[in-house]
């Protein structure tokens, strides 16, 4: 059965009109106007002024870079704010239901839960790897959406190539690959089979490899259909003036991205190594993040410990398959200096 979106979208939001701020209606913007219409503040201070509400200047450094056209790419107020819009654009609530695989990224569910949606949850397999079988199998005639974060959080591993293929191929609904970490991993993103799968949404962000966290800054790549659907009910300004400048200039600078990923990779490598010295440390899961994720004696006593030496960790053990373990991000290299110097003193 061929993918078609009119069967995925919302009723509503097939009939929605699209608001029209001031800045949609008219965008040919030059020097030496006059702009009396959207009834902003006239005295000029940086921000007095409505942001372009379709963020084109940024959208075209995203779009040379990742090598996708500016009417494929959506930007929210963080990933959350674009995983969101997704729930709302293409759930029904209280009738359809969307298919994660803990243990992931918790926002999922709680999304979800906002939007009154049901959920199907499929475990991961003892090594944090896609069961096939068993996710198609939870798949019902409500099943909307079904998402993989690859790399996978708080696992830290990349899924692989063919099992992702085959729920993508395998499922006629939206598939949602989240790759925020997809600039640490040895593993291709998805973005070059975009053109392949009419149902493939893949969101990224700026906020790890780029080191732009604060400035809360998501990507969204599918589709023009599919970004056309959310660009319909998203807010009109929903990504604000100075995010946008920060960004271009971040954008801008990409050979400073590519180094400090590149540290970061360095960094990473030596914390394992370092790791495997801790003698409560049982095992290290292999990492495509710029995070690792690590199985001690007994998690909640190694937490503790590290903060009382002014250490702060993410504490993972009350996931699902994740009983006993600590994701530690990776710092610079004074930072995890600190932490191995930390996990050999305490006892």
């Amino acid at each position: 059965m061929k993918f078609d979106l009119n069967k995925i979208v919302r009723e509503n939001i097939a009939k929605l009109k699209a608001y029209s701020s001031a800045r949609d209606e008219f965008e040919e913007a030059t020097a030496n106007m006059v702009f009396l219409d959207a009834n902003e503040n006239p005295f000029q201070n940086g921000v007095n002024r409505y942001p372009d509400p379709k963020q084109q200047n940024v959208k075209e450094l995203l779009s040379e870079l990742k090598g996708i056209p500016t009417d494929q790419i959506l930007l929210g107020n963080g990933s959350d704010e674009v995983l969101d819009l997704i729930f709302r654009a293409f759930c029904e609530p209280k009738e359809d239901n969307v298919i994660f695989l803990p243990p992931t990224y918790g926002m999922y569910g709680v999304l979800a839960a906002l939007n009154n949606i049901e959920t199907n949850e499929v475990l991961l397999s003892e090594d944090f790897d896609i069961r096939v079988k068993e996710t198609l199998k939870s798949v019902t005639d409500a099943s909307k959406i079904i998402f993989l974060c690859s790399p996978n959080n708080p696992s830290g591993n990349a899924f692989s190539e063919e099992k992702i293929k085959a729920i993508v191929e395998g499922f006629q609904g939206l598939v949602v690959i989240d790759e925020a970490y997809i600039d640490f991993s040895g593993s291709e993103s998805w973005l070059e089979k975009l053109t392949q799968y009419p149902n493939l949404i893949i969101t990224q962000t700026l906020s790890k490899a780029f080191g732009m966290a604060g400035i809360r800054l998501g990507v969204c790549y599918a589709s023009e259909e599919i970004i056309e659907v959310l660009n319909r009910i998203k807010p009109p300004y929903n990504v604000n003036e100075l995010t946008q400048q920060r960004a271009k200039e971040r954008l801008l600078k990409f050979d400073e991205v590519q180094d400090e990923i590149a540290r970061i990779l360095q960094e990473r490598s030596s914390l394992e190594k370092n790791l495997e010295n801790i003698d409560y440390v049982s095992k290290i899961y292999p990492s495509d993040a710029n995070f690792v994720l690590v199985k001690v004696d007994d998690a909640n006593k190694r937490y503790d410990q590290l903060i009382e030496k002014g250490i702060v960790i993410r504490n993972r053990t009350t996931q699902a398959l994740c009983e006993n373990t600590l994701r530690l991000t990776v710092g610079t290299s004074e930072e995890n200096e600190k932490l191995i110097e930390a996990l050999k003193e305490i006892e």
